[in-house]
């Protein structure tokens, strides 16, 4: 079957249409990966939980496929009566498999943190709670700003997934107008290029916020 740019054409409205449904799962499962992923390294850090244990969830988050992720929230849950929406296990499961990586970026902005600020937070007399929200944070948010947005670009890359889920991003919207014409060549083109479209604009807003957080340092 030959490749038929007018088709392809014409199914560009009906994908480009769930853009924003792709954006928005890209979004908010990035916060949700960043909460998560701080959550777990503050926990590591104040030693609520074993430093072992911590280690292993996060590994086991890690090396497990974001698919299986997806399947065991979608299809496994409700055999246990936990019934949730498409969408929500579609941002719930990206974020659970990208905190593993958060985490470890969150630990590396840290750690780039002088040794010396946390000693004259306590010096002050903050607490540990203090020191980490008053003095840590907001110099780590601008070591991992670029960091993050490389993983944001990297959950929007992986938003076909969700399409195994039913929820209405591009690549199902794409399944959908191919199984009602019989014709993948092109829907499929089309999804691929707008996401493709879509990292690239992001890479670029990631460039330029690497630059911007760069230019104090070259003073």
């Amino acid at each position: 079957m030959n490749f038929d740019p007018v088709f392809a054409l014409s199914t560009v409205p009906t994908i480009a249409g769930v853009i924003g449904t792709t954006v928005e799962v890209t979004v908010l499962s990035c916060i949700g990966a960043c909460a998560l992923g701080f959550v777990f390294e503050i926990a590591r850090r104040l030693g609520s939980v074993p430093g072992y244990t911590l280690r292993f969830v996060i590994d086991f988050i890690r090396s497990t496929p974001a698919l299986a992720w997806l399947y065991f929230l979608y299809f496994v849950l409700p055999h246990f009566n936990v019934v949730l929406p498409a969408m929500l296990v579609g941002v719930l499961g990206l974020s659970i498999y990208f905190s593993g990586y958060l985490a470890e970026v969150f630990k590396a902005g840290i750690d780039a943190i002088p040794r010396g600020q946390s000693e004259a937070a306590k010096a002050l007399g903050l607490s540990r709670a203090d020191t980490i929200a008053l003095v840590l944070a907001p110099q780590m948010i601008r070591n991992i700003a670029a960091p993050a947005g490389n993983y944001f670009i990297s959950i929007l890359k992986a938003t076909p997934y969700l399409a195994t889920i039913a929820v209405p991003e591009m690549l199902g919207r794409a399944f959908d107008v191919a199984s009602e014409t019989y014709r993948y060549a092109e829907p499929l083109a089309v999804a691929g290029i707008i996401l493709l479209a879509l990292a690239l604009v992001a890479a670029k807003l990631v460039r330029l916020l690497e630059r911007k957080l760069a230019q104090p340092s070259q003073r």
